[in-house]
């Protein structure tokens, strides 16, 4: 354990869910983790006990948060969750924090299993279906020309960045063509317990994590995670982004909730020492700000900025996001007064400090 981890409370030690099987977190709350083919090795999904009103009269089963990716492999988990872990009860309702492949992956295809609602912010439903279609602008090809412009040059990396073309549409294979709308400090109930919709923004278009007052839980997708950053990116579609000021702001309404809350991320063990964290999060960026800034006392690209901020080496995935990870601290600091941003003769652009 890394020493900021020892700063954190994990309730359960290093208890994990076996495979196929779901662990109690909390009254009503279920664990499970699914597998994925990255670096980052797995998600957390969550089911919840609920009586859930289909319009034709009300339903005992389970509230599913989050999907895994669409994947056969992700399929055959749930479907050995389905035989042995759910007590003969159906889904009845499916609930997306955010629209990244290992969050949605599968919404369309649980949906249409169980003929479950899918529940989502507009922002993420919005982004998950123009991406799943592979809309221009919005598809990988996007992102070739975009990371060349900010100073990626290698030609092998290119030439690896361009068969991810078909990411999100491999991994994210349809989308439900309809949606409940979930949206900032709406309150709804899932089974027993209220729970409260705080939206957060840098990670995402309009990231979703859950709060119960009650019993005293965050499900935080992705916004607050116990070992790693959450990544903040700016991309093609959206280039003069500022996420990392967008997360910082994010989490100060985290502050809010109660220092004891037992946080439930997607990535990582469930903790407690939610206040511990946000202040590990701000340091961590401020010190990645400092850098940055030390690097542009000449001029740097965002492709110049990454082996600054990523000293090991990065296959094709993980340079896509830490490339607009480093192009989203340059922002931040161009943003804040602190950096110029020239376009060269050579159609780079790079930061360089006043």
């Amino acid at each position: 354990m890394n020493p900021l981890e020892a700063q954190l409370d994990y309730p359960l030690g290093d208890a994990l869910p076996e495979a196929g099987t779901l662990m109690d977190v909390a009254p009503g709350i279920k664990w499970l983790r699914m597998a994925l083919p990255f670096a980052l090795s797995h998600i957390n999904l969550w089911l919840l006990e609920d009586e859930f009103d289909t319009g034709a009269g009300r339903i005992r089963g389970w509230t599913a948060i989050d999907c895994g990716i669409g994947n056969e492999a992700t399929r055959a988990a749930w479907e050995s969750i389905f035989a042995t872990q759910l007590d003969d009860l159906p889904i009845v309702r499916v609930i997306v924090t955010h629209c990244h492949p290992d969050h949605v992956g599968l919404a369309d295809w649980l949906c249409a299993r169980w003929n479950a609602p899918l529940w989502m912010t507009t922002g993420e439903y919005a982004f998950a279906r123009m991406m799943s279609a592979g809309l221009p602008g919005a598809d990988g090809t996007a992102m070739f020309p975009f990371f060349q412009h900010h100073g990626l040059s290698d030609p092998q990396m290119l030439e690896e960045l361009k068969g991810r073309k078909s990411y999100y549409p491999t991994y994210v294979p349809a989308v439900p063509q309809r949606y409940t709308r979930m949206y900032e400090d709406q309150v709804f109930r899932i089974g027993a317990h209220s729970w409260r919709v705080i939206t957060g923004f840098g990670h995402s278009p309009e990231h979703a994590a859950l709060y119960c007052a009650e019993l005293g839980v965050l499900i935080s997708g992705d916004m607050v995670l116990p070992r790693i950053s959450t990544n903040t990116s700016v991309f093609a579609i959206e280039p003069e982004s500022n996420p990392v000021q967008q997360f910082l702001d994010s989490l100060k309404k985290y502050i809010t909730l109660p220092e004891d809350t037992l946080v439930l991320p997607s990535h990582g063990k469930p903790f407690r020492g939610m206040h511990v964290r946000i202040r590990q999060l701000n340091e961590h960026h401020a010190a990645r700000l400092e850098e940055v800034l030390a690097a542009c006392r000449t001029p740097q690209s965002a492709a110049d900025i990454v082996p600054i901020m990523f000293t090991r080496r990065l296959d094709a995935h993980q340079l896509s996001f830490a490339l607009g990870e480093a192009l989203a601290h340059l922002h931040k600091l161009w943003f804040d007064g602190l950096l110029q941003r020239v376009e060269g003769t050579d159609g780079v652009v790079r930061f360089q400090a006043y």
